[in-house]
């Protein structure tokens, strides 16, 4: 099984860069998965809101209804920002090199708790250069170690729609290296 996820984390598009990430352990105690789903879909719909320019909508919708969709979807991000009192640059953890999708996260070893043994329950948090208020929660088990000081951690399932919204973020990463990239050689 860890060899497919492996393989499946592979083949896909990643998010391949410096973010401030931590590493928490996680417990039965912890935030139940259907509420860490709904909160990263809707920190993930924020951010997506504020960097398009429009909206993701039926093509039936109007241009007003999308305008609307959204600038409700960056109301809900202020709201949800001012909720969790912005943390101050100095309260957010390092950057680090970190490349995650819908399926895990390839990341230093380093960050893991103690143990961090494969199994191990955790918690990653990532905390997005467009909003580092509202840290995706993803929780997660770790997979393998390899000998480069790299760890390898497979998400729990959080539902379609979180890892939806997963895929589409990287993807619209993905899409605006490439395109910075382009420009760079021009």
């Amino acid at each position: 099984m860890t060899d497919a996820l492996w393989l499946a984390f592979s083949e896909r598009v990643c998010v391949d860069d410096r973010l401030r990430v931590a590493v928490l352990p996680r417990d039965a105690a912890s935030t139940p998965l259907a509420q860490l789903a709904e909160r990263n879909a809707s920190a993930l719909a924020g951010i997506a809101a504020t960097e398009e320019r429009r909206a993701e909508g039926a093509e039936e919708d109007s241009p007003v209804l999308q305008e609307l969709a959204r600038l409700d979807a960056k109301l809900n991000a202020l709201v949800d920002i001012v909720n969790r009192l912005l943390l101050p640059a100095s309260a957010l953890p390092e950057r680090v090199p970190v490349r995650f999708n819908a399926v895990g996260a390839l990341l230093p070893a380093a960050l893991l708790p103690v143990a961090g043994a494969p199994g191990q329950a955790i918690s990653l948090r990532i905390h997005l250069d467009a909003c580092p208020g509202l840290p995706l929660e993803l929780p997660a088990r770790v997979s393998r170690r390899f000998d480069d000081g790299l760890a390898f951690v497979v998400f729990e399932p959080l539902g379609e729609a979180a890892a939806d919204a997963i895929e589409r973020f990287v993807f619209r990463h993905h899409r605006r290296k490439v395109a910075e990239a382009r420009q760079s050689l021009t």
